[in-house]
């Protein structure tokens, strides 16, 4: 319709089996090639680069130039977005029909979401500052409390340098494998990276799960616990 967005170019853009298998990929955060993401999509180089163009010009990825080498990321945290809540969709027709097995558990309780912690960890954590009042939520605007500010300077992320950056401190995004609410924006990412700092997780290789420590898991739920 004239006038309106055009999102059938986009849903086209996204809904050809090998570029979905290629944005799939980058959903890990990770930076990759295009051999690596032809790999993902279990197509030739050549067939590769011509869908990663179509992406790139759909503003759907990014390019980085590093030397010789050439990495691809998803353009930004609202392309993340919008192909996790696809895949809330996806899930939830598939949960009817789909035996849910071991790995698809540990993908169920912990993993990257692009560049913050969704899964089980990710709407606990989600769910912690908002009954505690750190989050406030008003008609559908996510934002930080004064306590909030307290909790999470006092827990050792800088506030004030995510508020001078250009992206959204708070996002909710709509965790696909639970259909509830996990921490986005920069506080999302500021809140993965640090527990990553300090040990409290590890990310699987060439996977988007998450693996909590022992004692990582203890100082999860005791920082982060639900009353």
């Amino acid at each position: 319709m004239k006038g309106s967005p055009n999102i059938a170019r986009i849903g086209a853009l996204i809904g050809d089996p090998a570029r979905a298998a290629m944005l799939t990929a980058l959903m890990s955060g990770k930076a990759l090639t295009a051999s690596e993401l032809a790999r993902e999509a279990g197509v030739t180089i050549q067939t590769a680069s011509s869908h990663l163009s179509k992406l790139q010009q759909g503003d759907l990825l990014h390019l980085r130039k590093q030397g010789r080498h050439k990495y691809f990321t998803l353009a930004n945290d609202d392309v993340a977005h919008v192909l996790e809540g696809i895949m809330g969709l996806v899930a939830g027709n598939d949960m009817l029909k789909t035996r849910i097995g071991p790995r698809d558990m540990a993908l169920r309780n912990a993993r990257v979401c692009y560049n913050h912690l969704a899964g089980d960890k990710g709407i606990q954590l989600y769910r912690s500052l908002l009954g505690k009042g750190h989050l406030l939520l008003d008609e559908k605007q996510l934002g930080l409390s004064a306590s909030g500010h307290d909790f999470t300077t006092g827990f050792g992320i800088d506030v004030e340098q995510l508020k001078a950056a250009k992206a959204p401190l708070c996002r909710e995004c709509l965790d696909w494998s639970e259909r509830r609410s996990h921490l986005a924006g920069s506080l999302g990412r500021a809140f993965l990276t640090h527990m990553e700092a300090l040990g409290w997780l590890k990310r699987a290789r060439d996977s988007r799960v998450i693996r909590f420590t022992i004692s990582g898991e203890g100082a999860f739920d005791s920082a982060f616990g639900i009353e």
